[in-house]
């Protein structure tokens, strides 16, 4: 098991740094297959994401030549396949990129931390990619954030180790496939909210997803919400939200 800090030295952003309306259109039209909201992160105070999946590398190409243009606020490329990473990183050679999380981020360095903590937890190893996803999103949206790994319900005393930590967070993802017992376990241990994440990680009868699903919908602990299966970067923009300043 591990605990990673994923906190950041960068300044951070504030409403008075980002593009005003008067200096960026509303859109960014590229014809015919996309029209970015580029002012979303003044209008509401976080920015918009690009899925990528679905999309063509030209595609994604395309709309990263169009987020260069606004340097002033975090892009994040969620759920990006090796072609739409190189695409991305095309227009912009020095994003960030995790290829676990399949996630890229521009400009590269994260905000400095701004509010309260969020701490992401992963069931098992299996379940990494969707748990980064969700500790890089939050983290880019300006939260200290920490990740603990391989924490789940067959070995309890993993995650009892930890409960500090947790108790000192304002939100908690907690991220789990198979039976999808680990929210509820943790829910019942600390007072901070918590972020369910279901993953499709598990065999037959976990119906990629479907049966944690169910079980965290089903949570008795109270205090959970659950966002959809593999759903990493919705569980870290709610976290990230409920941390906010």
């Amino acid at each position: 098991m591990t605990s990673t800090d994923l906190s950041s030295d960068a300044a951070p952003p504030t409403h008075a740094d980002l593009p005003s309306q008067a200096a960026l259109p509303a859109h960014a039209d590229l014809s015919s297959y996309a029209d970015l909201d580029v002012d979303r992160a003044r209008r509401r105070g976080y920015p918009e994401a690009v899925y990528c999946a679905g999309k063509t590398p030209e595609q994604v190409a395309g709309i990263a030549a169009a987020v260069r243009e606004t340097p002033d606020t975090v892009t994040l490329f969620t759920r990006a396949g090796d072609e739409h990473a190189a695409a991305v990183l095309s227009a912009l050679p020095d994003a960030f990129h995790d290829p676990t999380a399949r996630l890229l981020a521009w400009p590269p360095e994260p905000p400095a931390p701004s509010g309260e903590r969020v701490v992401v937890v992963a069931a098992g190893t299996s379940d990494l990619p969707v748990a980064q996803e969700a500790a890089l999103t939050a983290r880019y949206l300006g939260r200290a954030t920490e990740l603990i790994v391989d924490v789940g319900v067959a070995g309890l005393h993993r995650i009892l180790a930890h409960v500090e930590l947790l108790r000192a967070a304002r939100a908690v993802v907690v991220v789990a496939g198979m039976d999808g017992a680990l929210p509820g376990v943790v829910a019942g241990l600390i007072p901070a909210p918590v972020v369910a994440v279901p993953t499709s990680v598990g065999y037959g009868a976990a119906f990629e997803g479907l049966a944690p699903l169910l079980t965290m919908l089903n949570a008795c602990a109270p205090g959970v919400a659950v966002v959809n299966i593999d759903n990493g970067y919705g569980a870290g923009h709610l976290a990230a939200q409920i941390a906010a300043p």
